[in-house]
């Protein structure tokens, strides 16, 4: 069955297509929840939430562009409005301005698995915008228009996550 047929059947409410569609694409989008999320039951939460708007919205994808990728925003976007009451981001001045010269890392010496540990340590704000910024490619800008908090917020944040990384394999290194 093709995945427009797929849509179309998950689109008439048919049990048997939305499992389908549902173990396509679970390991994506419990994998967004993961990264997003630095409890493994709220990863979990999130990842059911997910799927139930999926299945309740699923009568608004028309078919343009790609479904995976809708699938995915759907799912940032509810974990983002969950996200969104926990975090408190501090805003920055203007004036604001942090060295951002960046050391150079050698990152295929470090196993995936440290590296993804390092990010997932990081104080939560620090975490999202890393992720949206540097997993997502998602420009400051639209950043800044999902939280609801200003570019150069956005921007110290990477910053910031950025610094602790750097640390943190700096620490490694040693």
């Amino acid at each position: 069955m093709s995945i427009e047929d797929l849509i179309k059947k998950c689109q008439e409410n048919n049990i048997k297509a939305q499992k389908e569609l549902y173990e396509m694409f679970a390991p994506t989008l419990m994998g967004i929840c993961i990264k997003y999320c630095k409890d493994q039951a709220l990863a979990e939460d999130l990842f059911q939430e997910s799927f139930i708007k999926i299945f309740n919205k699923i009568h608004q994808f028309k078919g343009e562009g790609s479904f995976e990728g809708w699938l995915k925003r759907l799912s940032i976007n509810t974990i983002l409005t969950h996200l969104k009451k926990q975090i408190h981001f501090l805003p920055v001045s203007k004036d604001f301005v942090e060295d951002l010269t960046e050391e150079t890392y050698d990152f295929e010496a470090y196993s995936i698995d440290f590296l993804l540990d390092k990010i997932q340590e990081l104080p939560q704000q620090y975490r999202l915008v890393f992720n949206m910024y540097v997993l997502d490619d998602l420009p400051h800008r639209e950043i800044a228009d999902l939280l609801n908090i200003a570019v150069s917020t956005s921007k110290s944040n990477l910053t910031r996550a950025k610094a602790l990384l750097r640390k943190e394999i700096k620490t490694k290194s040693s």
